[in-house]
């Protein structure tokens, strides 16, 4: 890692990226990792991550990748739960680097937080970032490309002939939400016929998708589609749209994005963006085995893309006449 690099005085490490690196070791006050250098020489000894994701089906498939990926490489995988804040998370971090571990997975929302990059860093740790939504990350990345992809998913609602469409939102703290939003939003402004977007707030619960689709079912008219940010908030606005008596798809379409289990577990089953989380939480840990994200990565945050797939099933169709 570069911090070891400094550390060492070793050749090859720009000017002034030592001397950033350097003053954030004299705040944060760093203190080299000898249990992480014992078993950085004996293997690929423990891995962390933190997590504290809202999604439940979410963090099971991360937390089933991350498993194989540690037991492909002989690694003990070693879980912090921690809030989405910078004490939470450079405690958590604290408590990582104490029992050993060489490198630490961060799953959304933790991948885009600086504080958790920076306390990884000062403890000397190498990171690898899953799911941020932006382009830049401070750490390697393995990502979809969650503007294009629900672009996508906007395209073919409207190739349905859906023209006054419902978008809900996924958390505020990350990004991926965000990109999510404008490529919705993108892509109905560049359509050729008027659309009408009604845009309401979510936090990739299954509660905020229910009240954010009560919100847009009780508009007037309705949308004829909903487009929820994550599977659990679509699961959600089809168990609204069934309280209120709709039928889906053949009154309301509702599409989702992750293509987690719950997809096809509810009826009818979900169409979907499918972003592949077991085998990017599962890459991750490759990766900081491999020793891929302690290197040249670090400094130029590597984005590795993942192909995104369109899903469609049961509840989508076009609009009724």
């Amino acid at each position: 890692m570069t911090v070891s690099r400094v550390m060492n005085r070793a050749p090859g490490v720009r000017e002034k990226t030592r001397q950033v690196v350097q003053a954030a070791i004299e705040e944060l006050g760093y203190r080299p990792n000898a249990a992480a250098r014992n078993l950085a020489r004996a293997g690929a000894g423990r891995l962390g991550m933190l997590y504290s994701n809202p999604s439940a089906g979410y963090l099971t498939q991360f937390l089933l990748g991350a498993l194989e990926g540690a037991h492909q490489v002989g690694a003990q995988l070693v879980l912090e739960k921690c809030e989405a804040d910078g004490d939470s998370e450079r405690a958590a971090v604290a408590r990582l680097a104490e029992g050993g571990v060489t490198g630490v997975v961060l799953p959304p929302p933790h991948g885009e937080s600086w504080a958790a990059l920076a306390a990884v860093k000062a403890r000397g740790l190498a990171a690898v970032a899953v799911a941020p939504g932006r382009f830049k990350s401070a750490a390697p990345a393995i990502r979809i490309d969650d503007l294009a992809a629900a672009a996508e998913m906007t395209r073919y609602l409207l190739e349905l002939g859906h023209r006054r469409i419902g978008f809900i939102k996924g958390a505020a703290n990350q990004t991926a939400s965000a990109e999510r939003l404008i490529g919705f939003e993108t892509e109905v402004a560049a359509f050729a016929e008027p659309v009408e977007a009604l845009i309401e707030a979510g936090e990739f619960t299954y509660r905020s998708g229910f009240d954010a689709a009560e919100r847009l079912l009780a508009a007037e008219p309705p949308p004829t589609a909903i487009f929820a940010s994550n599977d659990d908030m679509a699961a959600a606005a089809i168990a609204a749209a069934h309280r209120r008596g709709l039928d889906v798809p053949r009154d309301l379409t509702v599409v989702g994005f992750d293509d987690i289990p719950v997809a096809q577990e509810i009826w009818p089953a979900l169409t979907t963006i499918r972003q592949p989380v077991a085998e990017m939480a599962e890459m991750a840990v490759r990766l900081l085995d491999e020793g891929a994200a302690s290197e040249d990565d670090e400094e130029t945050g590597v984005q590795h893309l993942i192909r995104h797939q369109l899903i469609v099933r049961d509840s989508s169709a076009p609009p009724a006449a």
